[in-house]
């Protein structure tokens, strides 16, 4: 019997145009240098000398190493110039980093009284790391799933683009306005993506109000809460580089991972009691109900455990640096780990409330649909 080989065209072509692209994208990052303002210098050669132990009062052992990097100059007025900088790193790395042949980075050049060229190196150019990350990325999602794939893609760059407006927002109000900016960035982020994944379905509207609903009453009882313990252990002055009003900020990352978690699980429980409608048209708004929440009893354990240890890894190189510094665990998970602590306990409410919100949005829906 002769084999047929079926080629879906439409995909292969997708595929390809992808890969090109890509190929097209690396290539022009590793070759852009003349786009940028700042001195950019590709280092050439390295030497590095011998470790110097380091210890200090709390017998924390970390050694110093000096390295004398070349470094050529490839865009600018100093172009082709060979510039060696002195620097150094730790084996740590906690502020520094090491330098090897090959590596690309962006300079400070100042020229001495007899014309000599100095330069200090400020970091590095790491637009080559971030393309081929976003590439593999839509690469994966195209591969496996395909036109849905490039819909959820999409929806990710769309939400970043009103990110960067809800900053830019709150940067001009100069953070008089956090918790409306990004309320409203919330309600947005989840239409954006609703819209986009599901399109303008019931599907989608189940699962939007479920979100709305379940983020809101998390952060409505979180809010009771601060109020009548008067936020005792709440040091928001643990917040790292906050340049405006700690509280609002934290209120506002905390709507958002909540936002998050509630959508994920919603959209979980509606799209199987629409799944259920499919196979048995003749199944009742109560049974719906009740399957949603048997599936939202075995999906929320599991999503509470990720969205603590996420929370929780956050803050785990900062909490260890505090212990090894003899720091008691007491203040070190105060300083580190309690506004996150508190981010994942508002995250699962808002998580356990959506599974009744969710069931009965869906059966609601689906009754309607039925008679």
């Amino acid at each position: 019997m002769r084999m047929k080989k079926i080629i879906n065209w439409r995909t292969l072509t997708m595929f390809l145009l992808v890969a090109v692209t890509g190929l097209i994208a690396m290539y022009f990052v590793n070759h852009n240098q003349a786009f940028y303002r700042e001195p950019i210098g590709q280092v050439v050669a390295v030497k590095n000398g011998k470790p110097q132990k380091q210890k200090d009062t709390f017998d924390n052992v970390d050694h110093t190493t000096s390295q004398v990097v070349t470094v050529r100059v490839v865009n600018g007025k100093y172009k082709e110039q060979h510039i060696k900088v002195t620097n150094e790193f730790t084996d740590s790395h906690a502020m520094d980093q090491r330098y090897r042949v090959g590596d690309q980075v962006f300079l400070s050049i100042q020229r001495g009284g007899h014309g000599a060229l100095s330069a200090t190196i400020q970091g590095y150019k790491r637009d080559r790391v971030l393309v081929f990350l976003v590439w593999l990325v839509v690469c994966l999602l195209l591969l496996i799933m395909k036109f849905k794939g490039a819909l959820a893609f999409l929806s990710v760059l769309l939400n970043a683009v009103i990110f960067f407006i809800s900053i830019q927002l709150d940067l001009n109000f100069q953070g008089n306005h956090v918790m409306w900016i990004f309320g409203s960035l919330a309600f947005v982020f989840a239409v954006v993506t609703l819209l986009i994944v599901q399109g303008p379905t019931k599907q989608m509207m189940a699962t939007l109000g479920a979100t709305t609903i379940g983020t809101v009453l998390s952060m409505v009882i979180s809010l009771l809460v601060f109020s009548w313990t008067h936020e005792r252990g709440m040091y928001y002055e643990s917040m790292q580089y906050v340049t405006q009003v700690a509280r609002p900020l934290f209120l506002a990352e905390t709507l958002l991972g909540s936002l998050g978690a509630v959508m994920d699980e919603s959209t979980d429980i509606v799209s199987t009691l629409f799944e259920l409608k499919t196979l048995n048209p003749d199944i009742s708004a109560k049974s719906l109900f009740l399957s949603g929440r048997r599936v939202g009893q075995s999906i929320m354990g599991p999503l509470i455990n990720v969205l603590f240890m996420i929370f929780m890894a956050d803050t785990f190189t900062s909490s260890l640096l505090y212990i090894k510094n003899g720091n008691s665990w007491g203040y070190t998970f105060a300083m580190n780990m309690g506004l996150g602590t508190v981010q994942s306990l508002i995250s699962g409410i808002g998580i356990v409330l959506a599974i009744p919100v969710a069931s009965a949005f869906a059966g609601l829906l689906l009754g309607k649909r039925r008679a």
